[in-house]
């Protein structure tokens, strides 16, 4: 196998998929450093890899746009055939796909990407319908490996491996001026404060803890620690059900930093606690100790990858808990009506969690 000389990397997902191939895209850029590396993903999710050292150029693909095309619109097909015209002479000589080919549509779609770039070497997981990569990676299913081991695995087909396989999500000095400016405005030195994010992202609000299950844990967080909460997320991410149900000071921070701006108010914080979502995986990224809470979906793809810092994953394990995401299936990605993996989940369960992250500060209650 030839050395890549310009190698794109394929992640058509969110926040946090994207910042789990970081660890892989680290381990190409070391193992092949004259390579051109670019990475090919959804415009909501650039900024993750805009200026890392990791990748040489971020190409946006707008896939929801061509979602639902209809061969009775042929001119509809229009954008997306000039999106593939454009890979296409990019010239690249190797591909990487960070995906699991689990739906029959989602199989033809990845394949005809992947097509289109005309790359000689393509790299891809196989659970049976990937034989036509030229270098597949055993698919076991969701939870067999985590994510980031599935992705390093992809990487290592081509020979690339690195030591070091912590997240990585750079964040400029600026961006920390405007955390600490903005913390600085409310009293909130680095590790006075914990951060609670209460959203799930707009993909699975079925992984959400209920809001005023995370108003109680600001409050006992608070009483216990005197350390004040800063709420984080966007407009839909349950915030004002948390500060309508607090009792304790609550700073509201939603809708208010960038994605950068998000991850240097977290890398202060003493403490994130959060649901399965993108926003959980930048904690992880930035070192800051962690409290997971999950329900519907799979902590042994999706737990924090946090090789370097301290986390915990808290659940039920209810006997139908996961119930997405398993397997080769994506299965009840919304859960079911009753999600008594979460509705049933209480604070004081999350509390000890925290409080084994919070055991060296000193217990005021």
């Amino acid at each position: 196998m030839s050395t890549p000389r310009r190698l794109l990397a394929i992640k058509l997902a969110d926040l946090g998929d994207v910042l789990n191939i970081t660890p892989a895209l680290r381990a190409l850029r070391h193992t092949f450093p004259q390579a051109r590396i670019e990475a090919l993903v959804n415009p909501h999710t650039a900024s993750v890899l805009q200026g890392s050292p990791l990748v040489d150029e971020v190409v946006v693909f707008p896939k929801t746009d061509f979602e639902g095309l209809s061969v009775l619109r042929p001119q509809a097909w229009h954008p997306l055939l000039a999106h593939l015209v454009a890979l296409r002479r990019r010239g690249y000589d190797t591909v990487v796909n960070f995906h699991h080919l689990t739906t029959p549509l989602g199989r033809l779609k990845q394949r005809l990407l992947i097509a289109a770039t005309g790359a000689g070497v393509t790299v891809g997981l196989d659970n049976g319908h990937g034989r036509w990569f030229t270098h597949p990676v055993p698919d076991e299913g969701f939870g067999a490996r985590r994510e980031v081991e599935y992705w390093l695995a992809l990487a290592a087909r081509l020979g690339a491996v690195h030591p070091d396989t912590s997240l990585h999500l750079p964040v400029s000095a600026a961006d920390h001026a405007t955390a600490a400016a903005r913390l600085a405005q409310l009293g909130l030195n680095p590790r006075s404060f914990v951060v609670l994010h209460p959203g799930s992202g707009g993909y699975a609000p079925a992984r959400r803890w209920d809001p005023p299950k995370f108003a109680g844990l600001a409050a006992a967080l608070y009483r216990r620690y005197d350390l004040p909460a800063v709420i984080v997320g966007t407009a839909t991410d349950d915030v004002p059900a948390v500060l309508a149900a607090g009792t304790s000071p609550l700073h509201d921070f939603s809708s208010r930093l960038t994605i950068r701006e998000l991850a240097a108010v977290i890398a202060r914080a003493a403490l994130f606690v959060g649901a399965d979502s993108g926003v959980m995986h930048i904690a992880a990224a930035m070192g800051t100790p962690l409290v997971a809470v999950f329900g519907p979906t799979n902590p042994l793809a999706w737990a924090p990858w946090t090789p370097r810092s301290p986390a915990r994953v808290v659940r039920l394990g209810i006997s139908c808990s996961p119930c997405a995401y398993v397997g080769h299936r994506v299965g009840r990605r919304h859960g079911c009506p009753e999600r008594a993996c979460l509705a049933d989940l209480d604070v004081a369960a999350v509390l000890a969690a925290a409080s084994e992250l919070l055991a060296d500060r000193r217990v005021t209650a």
